[in-house]
């Protein structure tokens, strides 16, 4: 869990900044089901990383006042290990399950039941001794977060009854979260730093507040402890991260495909290779970022550098 995690992230709704559509639903649901005095109904969180799905299921178990079991795909690699989970929940509370779309396949089988019938039915010793142990489960929240919603199956999906996407901040959003993870820090920042923040980081609040931390450092070393425009800009440069919030293993990606291979198309796993990352790693954290703001394209044959690629390789070079 980052730093900033336990004493940045928004307690309730209402510090929750950004993602509208997405918050109205999880409210109208959460209303709903104190109304009921029913446990909340499953819930798929998708988008990319940093962008608050964790935040909003420990809202949510504030809300409902329940407690939120956190694990992540795969660290369950046995069905004991979801059982052990599982059956030391009580009446409405909420799993929380990172990385869903990780979960090993017989893990997610058992999943099914779980979640529809609150029941586990878990297979004892093998071959002719072999006999099923029914478990009678707590009626609980499932709810799952993914950055890659279309590795999950067709059967796990249908089973949240809520799916929904969270997408990049914008800036004057991500400029009133950077206020006030400074106040919660005690951190002087103006205006022109708070753009100037919010501008390089990618849309992303987990971002933001990582350059945070950094950016009070370097005011601290390097000017009078207060984050103003330029304070901030030169921290960042200093980070690799340019004004555009193009940062140096963004920049490696569009070199290589620039140089090594005429623009493109080339195939996400020859990229990886060429600049010494997983492939996994990159296609979460730098294409669709690259992709989003219109850097890269997707084909059907691979990747292929845009003009504003290019354009942002020539700046590089001036």
């Amino acid at each position: 869990m980052a730093p900033f995690d336990g004493a940045l992230r928004p307690p309730t709704f209402a510090d929750f900044a950004g993602q509208k559509k997405t918050v109205e639903r999880l409210q109208i649901m959460a209303a709903a089901a104190r109304r009921r005095g029913d446990p909340l109904d499953h819930i798929l969180l998708s988008g990319p990383p940093g962008l608050g799905k964790t935040t909003l299921a420990f809202i949510l178990g504030h809300e409902m006042s329940k407690h939120v079991r956190v694990t992540s795909g795969p660290i369950l690699e046995k069905a004991s290990d979801l059982a052990g989970l599982l059956t030391n929940l009580e009446e409405g509370d909420i799993l929380f399950i990172d990385e869903i779309h990780r979960l090993p396949k017989v893990v997610e089988e058992y999943l099914y039941s779980a979640m529809e019938d609150f029941r586990l039915d878990i297979l004892i010793d093998q071959g002719p001794n072999t006999r099923s142990v029914r478990l009678p489960l707590q009626r609980f929240t499932l709810i799952g977060a993914t950055t890659r919603s279309g590795l999950l199956s067709a059967p796990m999906r249908s089973r949240f009854t809520l799916q929904t996407r969270l997408d990049y901040y914008d800036i004057p959003t991500l400029v009133g979260i950077i206020q006030r993870s400074c106040q919660l820090l005690k951190t002087r920042i103006n205006n022109s730093g708070s753009r100037e923040i919010a501008i390089r980081a990618r849309g992303t609040p987990r971002i933001a507040n990582n350059l945070i931390y950094f950016a009070r450092d370097y005011a601290q070393e390097r000017a009078d402890s207060e984050i103003s425009g330029p304070v901030a800009a030169a921290a960042l440069e200093l980070l690799g991260i340019d004004a555009s919030g193009l940062n140096d293993m963004d920049k490696r990606i569009l070199n290589v495909i620039a140089e090594n291979y005429k623009g493109g198309p080339v195939g996400i796993n020859t990229i990886a290779v060429a600049v010494g990352e997983e492939a996994e790693t990159l296609e979460e954290v730098n294409e669709s970022f690259l992709i989003q703001e219109g850097y890269l394209q997707r084909t059907q044959q691979g990747r292929v550098l845009t003009t504003k690629g290019y354009g942002a390789l020539a700046k590089l070079k001036l």
